[in-house]
């Protein structure tokens, strides 16, 4: 887990007994919340709150010596639970179970892309005249679709300077559940809509898809609730209550369970984007690898910063606009610079029969 400039990830190692290895990756959770790590879930017989703790003393244990056929199997077996520890071992079985076999991760969850392309998410802007150029250097690295935080207040103007300079570009107005069911903030959201949004995002609280249901009868934007297990959407496929999945492997406990709610929204016909999370670019090939996937019909957030350090190879990278699907090696299709892990390390544990 490094300190520093970037966020701390769990990573974790699967290795079966003829020595071959995968690896997975979760974003520590913040205490804030927030999308970096998001609030940690909590499994059913997990603590959620320490996900660390929760490896070492329960989901660790549990692996050791099942036998299992596919990666699918693992998380009921382990009886994982859906928070990003789980995340991380689900993704690390599918890593291990496609290495051994010498098939890609994506072509074993059922993707039919050869390249993925990306999107940009704009960090919040304290000058609103600041906002144009932040998008001119996504739309310059060839990102075509960008997300925009928007709050009570800083909404409507953002949007409107945003759309004014570039009318054809696929815009995300992300709006972290700050927003209330009131006919006020029903109607700026409504308003937002006059600016040809790609979808609007989290508007409400998660819970609340009653909110989210009334929102989208009135707009031609697609609504993308804030669902973190299958549970939550189907909830929201039968409220009619949005149109857009934003797909993180994280919240939704792993590759397993993530691919099983795109089937879910492709077969609704929901649009469908990936993003991946992390620190060393892990989490971000298990999100390419599920980005692949027929009904990620959004660009996606699944590359690594251009300038940040590189702990796979090849580095998960746009070029373009466009990162490419590793089709020609197994598993994740990087290599994982392991030495640079192990000094980066502040905290370490193994566990074996």
């Amino acid at each position: 887990m490094p300190r520093g400039r970037r966020a701390e990830s769990i990573l974790v190692r699967l290795a079966d007994g003829d020595g071959a290895s995968g690896w997975g990756e979760a974003a520590v959770p913040d205490p804030r919340g927030g999308r970096g790590g998001g609030r940690a879930k909590t499994g059913r017989n997990g603590t959620g709150g320490d996900p660390w703790a929760d490896i070492e003393n329960r989901m660790g244990p549990a692996l050791i010596g099942l036998e299992w056929d596919r990666p699918e199997d693992v998380s009921a077996a382990a009886d994982l639970g859906g928070h990003g520890a789980a995340a991380a071992i689900d993704t690390a079985c599918w890593d291990l179970w496609c290495r051994v076999r010498g098939l890609p991760l994506a072509h074993a969850l059922g993707g039919t892309r050869t390249s993925i392309v990306t999107g940009a998410r704009i960090a919040p802007a304290q000058v609103l005249e600041t906002l144009p150029t932040r998008v001119n250097q996504a739309v310059g690295a060839g990102h075509t679709r960008v997300t925009v935080d928007v709050r009570p207040g800083w909404d409507i103007e953002p949007i409107r300077l945003i759309r004014q300079a570039y009318p054809a570009l696929a815009l995300v107005a992300d709006a972290g559940h700050a927003y209330r069911d009131t006919p006020e903030d029903l109607e700026v959201l409504v308003g937002l809509d006059a600016y040809g949004l790609a979808a609007v995002e989290r508007p409400f609280p998660s819970g609340d898809l009653a909110a989210h249901a009334k929102l989208q009868q009135r707009i031609g934007a697609a609504v993308a609730p804030d669902v973190g297990d299958l549970d939550a959407l189907e909830a929201a496929l039968l409220l009619e209550a949005g149109r857009a999945l934003h797909l993180r492997p994280d919240r939704f406990g792993g590759l397993t369970a993530a691919r099983s709610a795109h089937d879910r929204a492709y077969a609704a016909g929901w649009d469908v984007w990936c993003s991946g999370v992390g620190a060393f670019g892990i989490g971000q090939a298990a999100a390419v690898a599920l980005a692949a996937l027929p009904g990620c019909t959004l660009p996606s957030d699944v590359s690594d910063p251009a300038h940040g350090p590189v702990y796979v190879t090849p580095p998960v990278r746009s070029s373009g606009g466009v990162v490419g699907v590793p089709l020609t090696q197994p598993g994740l299709g990087h290599e994982v610079d392991e030495a640079r892990i192990e000094r980066l390390a502040t905290r370490r544990m193994r566990l074996s029969a």
